[in-house]
C-alpha cells in the first residue's frame, strides 16, 4: 500500500516538472521566434511605418520641361518665376525676365495661370542687333492647361494638354516690339519607380506674329521638343537632367528653317513644405546651326546659356 502511495506521489511530481520544462521551452521559442523576425519584421506587425516618399507633384520637376500635372482642385498659389539668357553671336549679351504669376485650379481636370513680366536687358555688339541696355515692363501672359489623363494607380502616365498665349512689348534683344504669340503643346509623364524617378516628354508649337517700330508684321514659328528624367534624392529634394531640341522657323506654319538648337542640363527640385517649393534648371546649347551659317551653334537665332528659378507659394 505505501508503495502504490509513494509511486502516485513520483508520478504527480514528475508530471508537475515535465509541465515546467515544456512552459520553458514554449517560452524560449516564443522568444527565438521573435528575434528571428528582426527589427523591420517587429514593426511590421505592431504598425506599417509611413513611407517618406510620398506622392510628389511633377509639374515642376523637369526643368525647362513641364510635367503632366496641373495640381489639386481649389489649390492656389504665387510664383515668382525668373528666367536668363547668356550669350549671342559677336557682342556681349544678357537678357533676364522675371514673372509675377498666379495660379489656380478650379476643376480637377483644369488650371490656369496669369503672368505679369518685366526684363532686364544689356546687348551690345551683338551680329544684327541694335545695342540696348535697361529694365522695363516687357508684357502679359496667360497658361491654360487641361488634364486629359491623370497619372495613378490605374494610369501610369500623366497627359495634358496646355495653351500659353503672352503679348510683348519688348523682344529678347531688348527692341521695342508689338509681339503676339501662343505656345500649343502636348505634355506627357510617367512614374518609372513609384514616389522615386520621374520622365516627361514635351512637344511643343509656337507661332508668333510681331511688328517692329516702322516695319510690317513678320510670322514666324519654333517647335520644340524636350524631355527630361528627375530622380529623387532626398525626400524633399530632386535632382535630374533634360534635353531639348528647338527648330525656329519662318511663317505661322513652319515653312523655311532659320535655325535649330540642342540644349543639355541638370535639374533641380526642393520641396521645403508641403506649400512651398523651389525649382531651378541650366542649359547649355551643344549644338546647332543657322540657315546660311557654317558654325557649329546658333547663336543668331537662340542663346548659348539658358537658366530658370521658380519658387512658388501655395495657399
Amino acid at each position: 500500500m505505501r508503495s502504490a502511495v509513494r509511486t502516485r506521489r513520483a508520478a504527480r511530481l514528475l508530471g508537475a516538472v515535465c509541465g515546467a520544462i515544456g512552459a520553458v521551452a514554449a517560452s524560449e521559442s516564443s522568444c527565438l521566434a521573435q528575434a528571428a523576425l528582426g527589427p523591420a519584421d517587429q514593426a511590421g506587425q505592431s504598425a506599417a511605418l509611413p513611407d517618406p516618399f510620398h506622392e510628389l507633384e511633377t509639374k515642376y520637376l523637369f526643368g525647362f520641361t513641364e510635367g503632366a500635372d496641373i495640381g489639386s482642385e481649389g489649390e492656389q498659389s504665387v510664383e515668382f518665376e525668373s528666367t536668363a539668357a547668356f550669350q549671342r553671336r559677336g557682342g556681349r549679351y544678357s537678357d533676364v525676365e522675371q514673372e509675377i504669376e498666379y495660379e489656380s485650379v478650379p476643376s480637377q481636370f483644369f488650371g490656369y495661370e496669369l503672368s505679369a513680366h518685366v526684363s532686364g536687358y544689356d546687348v551690345a555688339g551683338v551680329d544684327g542687333a541694335a545695342n540696348a541696355h535697361g529694365v522695363g515692363f516687357s508684357g502679359l501672359s496667360t497658361e491654360l492647361r487641361y488634364l486629359v489623363i491623370g497619372r495613378g494607380p490605374g494610369s501610369p502616365i500623366g497627359l495634358t494638354l496646355i495653351a500659353e498665349p503672352e503679348w510683348a512689348r519688348i523682344d529678347d534683344l531688348g527692341q521695342p516690339i508689338a509681339d503676339y504669340s501662343s505656345a500649343f503643346g502636348v505634355v506627357a509623364d510617367a512614374e518609372l519607380i513609384a514616389n522615386r524617378l520621374y520622365g516627361a516628354v514635351n512637344l511643343i508649337d509656337t507661332p508668333d506674329i510681331a511688328k517692329s517700330p516702322g516695319q510690317d508684321w513678320q510670322r514666324s514659328s519654333t517647335i520644340a521638343a524636350t524631355a527630361g528624367l528627375a530622380y529623387r534624392l532626398t525626400p524633399k529634394v530632386t535632382g535630374g537632367g533634360e534635353v531639348e531640341y528647338y527648330r525656329a522657323y519662318d511663317g505661322l506654319a513652319p515653312q523655311a528653317l532659320q535655325g535649330q538648337a540642342l540644349y543639355v542640363g541638370p535639374t533641380l527640385h526642393i520641396q521645403f513644405t508641403g506649400q512651398t517649393m523651389l525649382a531651378a534648371a541650366f542649359s547649355s546649347q551643344v549644338a546647332g546651326r543657322a540657315a546660311g551659317e557654317s558654325y557649329g551653334l546658333d547663336l543668331t537665332d537662340f542663346p548659348r546659356y539658358r537658366a530658370n528659378l521658380k519658387l512658388e507659394f501655395e495657399f
